[in-house]
């Protein structure tokens, strides 16, 4: 598939709205972001769908000394998601794995309850869920979102992402029921070097557009 860049965040998701249009209006369709940047991306598939939206936290487990390589990930319900490959290469012991998942395990309790505030989660079972962040690498994080959806027993799982190398996608097409990517470069090494602006996205963002989706679809209704 050919590369191409986005603009920012913003873009992504409303090029990939176009993508998948077939779920606009769609009663039994609901877009989950994963935070932070994810929700941007998601937000905006969301308005130009008229879909609901909510966040479904997951934290990256980082390797010792290199906190951006994923070794895996941890997601809601107690759902740990190892990448075999980087443990072995590494040779990251048990007690490192459980010493990030404990730590990254109290961050995620701190972002639930944050992101969300007094809203109750969306009711997941029965339902078409769009799993949407900004970008993938490894896949790790998404794999843990996945296993953690599945767990609510959806109708149907549909990953979407702007950019994320074959290799990813791969590793993610049968754990779904559809892949929607707009970008597979070649030549992969992080997310942010497909977007013009990539700044970290804040807490505070990722709040104000869940609050907003949530006045949108209570207007709606």
């Amino acid at each position: 598939m050919k590369s191409m860049r986005f603009r920012d965040r913003s873009e992504g998701g409303q090029l990939l709205a176009r993508a998948l249009r077939r779920y606009r209006g769609d009663a039994t369709a609901l877009v989950l972001g994963l935070p932070r940047g994810g929700v941007v991306t998601a937000y905006e598939i969301a308005v130009a769908l008229d879909l609901p939206l909510d966040v479904i936290v997951v934290r990256k487990l980082g390797t010792p000394g290199q906190k951006e390589l994923a070794m895996g990930a941890i997601a809601s319900g107690g759902i740990r998601v190892l990448n075999d490959d980087v443990v072995r290469t590494l040779r990251i012991a048990p007690k490192e794995i459980d010493e990030a998942t404990r730590h990254e395990e109290a961050e995620l309790r701190r972002r639930e309850k944050l992101f969300r505030g007094e809203r109750p989660p969306l009711a997941l079972s029965g339902r078409t869920l769009l799993l949407v962040d900004d970008g993938m690498a490894t896949g790790s994080t998404m794999l843990a979102a996945i296993q953690c959806a599945r767990a609510a027993k959806p109708a149907r799982i549909v990953l979407a992402v702007p950019v994320a190398p074959a290799s990813a996608l791969e590793r993610l097409r049968g754990e779904v029921n559809q892949v929607v990517c707009l970008s597979q470069p070649e030549f992969f090494r992080a997310v942010g070097e497909w977007y013009d602006e990539f700044a970290q996205v804040e807490d505070e963002e990722v709040v104000a557009l869940l609050q907003k989706a949530a006045q949108r679809a209570a207007a709606l209704a």
